[in-house]
């Protein structure tokens, strides 16, 4: 055996857990799910007992308390030995991945294990009995815990009550369609072809949390059971988080693999993992109409292999809203007629909060297997499209083994950002806007403009009126009226 075989990562065992219990009580604990997810990891590599002599385990935080889940997986698999990590909301999924196939190739590790759970189903099934569902108590510590060094909101953004991601990726998206010369009411039916397209192979995933086909209409037009979130995407261009879901995915060296007689077929490659950590907010974003962190990384990670876009057989773009999946393939430059998910994506596979770039990783191993031959490109983002990473699978190794690239300074380098004002009186310029509805809530219409000086102002309007014609007409490239937080017409 070569030494470079013992510097080669593959993944070797991966494990998916979907389970759906309308009542609540007989639901597992996302701590439950991520052993049942291990478990079932270890035994698709053929040996449940490799998961003892892992040295190193990654988990990223869902919503739940737990303290260190990774302690909690290596006490239940004996790996006594192991690294535990915590990565918190803000870092990369893509960062865990590379991490422990680095770890590997770098001679520190010869048997990593990533597991992660969320169990928002039986949270919301909880809830909807009037009771708080419990979890396990911990009391260790992760010996690593990683964290974003930056916030994910500008302080504006915190002001005007963006507590939720989908109102700025929905501003993305009206700057995206104005860009591309769309109408208000095409833009609609393209969002909503893609998604139904994503439908489709949703229903063909046996993981996949809702298998129902749904149409164009289904997803375009808004309604009680579909109602409008942040225009133009109504919930069935979200991401579905309300999901009892988990992944693991156990990797080894090559010659690990070799000596313990897992066959080849089982055997993945990670060719590359690429990721850029330079954060930028949405509001300073010079440019909101195109992710240049992905453009960068994605390059990053098909040279490591000598590929293009063209030679990935299998496309995964992280789809938490359409914006997402549409600026992606654009920086690959990839067909739009070709599948963009091989999951379904997040509104209908299910997006589990923090662990998505797991479940389709898992998913990627799953299909490659199946094929015999081929590669899979899956994409990761953290924040509103604030981080970006790519994971290059193969069934071969690749020219230079794995390749392990942080793109941050270059990203940096070639990023854009204007001043973001707190406060503005005069006449400013559309870049982005939406409607936000909330359950409850009257409509609210919110807006980023430029100033005449190329500065940024965040501000809104609550004017039904103006509403009912943002939701019509493109307001992007209008000039308005801008009265400190008070968004009108721009009076003649």
């Amino acid at each position: 055996m070569t030494q470079s075989a013992h510097l080669t990562p593959v993944l070797v065992g991966i494990g998916v857990s979907t389970r759906r219990e309308d009542d609540w009580t007989r639901a597992l604990e996302p701590m439950d799910l991520m052993l049942e997810a291990v478990e079932v990891a270890g035994r698709d590599a053929g040996h449940p007992t490799l998961l003892k002599d892992t040295q190193y385990i990654g988990v990223p935080r869902g919503r739940w308390s737990y303290r260190s889940p990774a302690g909690e997986i290596a006490r239940h698999i004996g790996a006594t030995q192991a690294t535990t990590v915590l990565a918190s909301v803000g870092v990369l999924q893509q960062s865990l991945l590379g991490e422990a196939c680095a770890r590997i190739a770098r001679g520190e590790a010869h048997t990593t294990l990533l597991a992660g759970a969320d169990a928002g189903f039986r949270l919301l099934r909880a809830q909807l009995a009037g009771v708080v569902a419990p979890e396990r108590q911990q009391q260790d510590e992760p010996q690593q815990h990683l964290a974003p060094k930056e916030d994910l909101f500008h302080p504006v953004e915190t002001r005007a009550g963006f507590e939720m991601p989908v109102g700025l990726y929905a501003i993305l998206e009206s700057a995206y369609r104005a860009r591309q010369g769309w109408s208000v009411d095409e833009h609609r039916t393209r969002l909503a072809t893609l998604y139904a397209d994503f439908s489709a192979i949703a229903s063909a995933n046996p993981h996949a949390w809702s298998r129902v086909l749904l149409t164009v209409d289904d997803i375009r037009a808004a309604s009680a059971r579909n109602p409008m979130q942040a225009f133009p995407y109504t919930r069935a261009h979200c991401s579905t988080w309300n999901v009892d879901q988990a992944a693991a995915l156990l990797f080894c060296s090559e010659a690990r693999a070799a000596e313990l007689g897992i066959p080849r077929a089982k055997w993945i490659y990670p060719l590359a993992s690429s990721e850029s950590n330079h954060m930028m907010t949405v509001s300073a974003r010079a440019d909101l109409t195109r992710c240049v962190g992905a453009r960068i990384a994605g390059e990053a990670a098909l040279a490591a292999a000598d590929l293009c876009i063209d030679d990935i057989d299998l496309l995964e773009l992280y789809s938490c809203f359409p914006i997402a999946v549409e600026s992606y393939a654009e920086a690959l430059q990839a067909n739009p007629s070709r599948p963009l998910t091989i999951t379904g994506g997040m509104p209908f596979a299910g997006g589990p909060f923090n662990n998505y770039v797991l479940q389709a990783s898992c998913r990627a191993a799953e299909l490659l297997r199946a094929r015999g031959r081929g590669t899979a490109l899956v994409s990761s983002v953290s924040g509103m499209l604030t981080k970006q990473g790519f994971g290059l699978w193969s069934t071969t190794p690749g020219p230079r083994g794995f390749v392990h690239a942080d793109v941050s300074a270059k990203v940096a380098a070639a990023a854009r950002t204007v001043e973001v004002l707190a406060q503005y009186h005069g006449l400013a310029t559309v870049a982005g806007y939406t409607v936000l509805h909330g359950r409850g809530q009257a409509p609210r219409g919110v807006a980023l403009l430029d100033t005449p000086a190329g500065q940024r102002v965040l501000t809104g309007s609550d004017d039904a009126a103006l509403l009912a014609r943002l939701a019509g007409e493109e307001y992007v490239g209008r000039v308005m009226q801008v009265d400190g937080e008070r968004l009108a017409e721009r009076t003649p």
